[in-house]
């Protein structure tokens, strides 16, 4: 998930001085220094996450327990960040254990990630009564997506419920070595995609980022038993579902404030919405949100916006970050990146469904649906002291202004 600020906070930014914050943290933070003038050596406000030593307690005795045939199995390299509170928090750790049998086994060291549950839960809706755990609702999406083999999936151990643990739900999946393409600065701004990649090296990438979502929309639902994402419960799961959900979501976020624009584009998106069969959403759908190997796809990451939904809202997502990276943030286009239309194009020649037509609904419900999450963050950023009360980063910021501009194009009038 990313932070999209207001015009008037964004600039080309330098790397984090860490390197394993989460995302959430480093666009928090890049957000302070750029609004406040953050002095060098001052930290953003964060809450202290336990200590590394008792992660690797913890980490090793429950690692054992999951590889009981590994023999003397220790966890090691406890790299974790600090958390705001707000974010899932992430943890890089190696074991190492005998393997081939006995004690003569030669010792394999192995790197893993674990995800552990934020305190105030995830950001996007919650689908279900089954998905109030978003960490739970990751292992889950990603477990069947990894059974079908229709995408790259870690290997991932067991969900762990048992808070005695770690203090908090969490899973552990196997580390992927790979690149990711940075939101700070952002990848069209600087960064391997910038320096390094060719143009066809980037268009390699785009294409099979959308041959991977084109590819999800194959899939069905009811066959992968995913029923425990049906927003009613009875079976026939329809796109006014996930509206509904969203309106839900805005107006109790958004409690008694005024935000004319997103409401605004709840209203169109009602009034407009298609007709599609459903299918299974990813939901932030984007080159960020997987890890490369040579340019070619290793892993499909960040599972916590998943619904049953037209697919098509992938390439929806998809487009409208493509759109805000360059145009929102005045980067020229890279060389070798597919225009909108052949992304579409690539998209329709996977999945064999028809989007162009309607790309541009599916841009906006895109647009909304970021816009919708920001509030929750934004207030979340407020209580943790990351930005301060007084602004309204909640319903101030780039993703608003974003939103305003898609509907202005379709004659939607916002502000009287």
């Amino acid at each position: 998930m990313i932070v999209l600020l207001p015009a008037s906070l964004r600039s080309i930014s330098t790397p984090p001085k860490r390197t394993h914050r989460s995302q959430l943290e480093v666009l928090a933070s890049t957000a302070c220094e750029r609004r406040f003038s953050m002095s060098e050596g001052d930290e953003v406000p964060q809450k202290a996450v336990a200590d590394p030593e008792t992660y690797r307690e913890s980490l090793d005795a429950w690692m054992k327990t999951q590889m009981p045939g590994a023999l003397e199995l220790r966890v090691h390299d406890i790299d974790m960040p600090r958390s705001t509170g707000f974010s899932n928090e992430t943890v890089f750790f190696s074991t190492t254990a005998l393997e081939g049998g006995g004690t003569s086994g030669l010792p394999t060291t192995r790197k893993w990630v674990a995800r552990i549950e934020p305190p105030d839960g995830g950001l996007f809706p919650v689908q279900t009564k089954e998905c109030e755990i978003s960490c739970e609702v990751q292992h889950r999406i990603m477990s069947a997506v990894r059974e079908a083999g229709v995408a790259p999936i870690p290997e991932m151990l067991p969900f762990e419920k048992d808070l005695s643990v770690l203090g908090h739900p969490f899973f552990v999946m196997e580390f992927i070595e790979g690149l990711i393409p940075a939101d700070v600065p952002r990848y069209t701004q600087a960064g391997f995609l910038v320096d390094d990649a060719t143009p066809a090296n980037r268009e390699t990438m785009v294409r099979e980022a959308c041959e991977t979502m084109a590819t999800l929309a194959g899939l069905d639902w009811k066959v992968m038993g995913l029923d425990w994402l049906d927003v009613r419960g009875e079976g026939t799961p329809a796109f006014r579902d996930q509206l509904g959900l969203y309106r839900d979501y805005c107006v109790e976020a958004v409690g008694d404030r005024d935000h004319p624009i997103i409401m605004k584009g709840l209203d169109w998106l009602e009034a407009n919405a298609p007709d599609l069969p459903i299918g299974i959403s990813w939901g932030d759908s984007r080159l960020g949100n997987i890890i490369w190997q040579d340019y070619h796809c290793a892993s499909v990451c960040d599972w916590e916006a998943i619904s049953l939904c037209p697919p098509e809202a992938d390439i929806g997502w998809f487009v409208m970050f493509d759109r805000m990276s360059h145009e929102d943030f005045d980067a020229p286009r890279l060389a070798g990146f597919p225009t909108r239309a052949e992304q579409v194009s690539i998209w329709e020649a996977r999945s064999g469904r028809k989007v162009a037509d309607t790309i541009d609904y599916w841009e906006i419900f895109g647009a909304m649906r970021f816009d919708a999450i920001m509030i929750k963050l934004g207030d979340r950023m407020v209580r943790a002291g990351i930005m301060p009360e007084e602004h309204s980063i909640a319903i101030d910021n780039g993703t608003t202004e974003s939103l305003e501009r898609l509907l202005g194009r379709q004659g939607v009038e916002i502000r009287a």
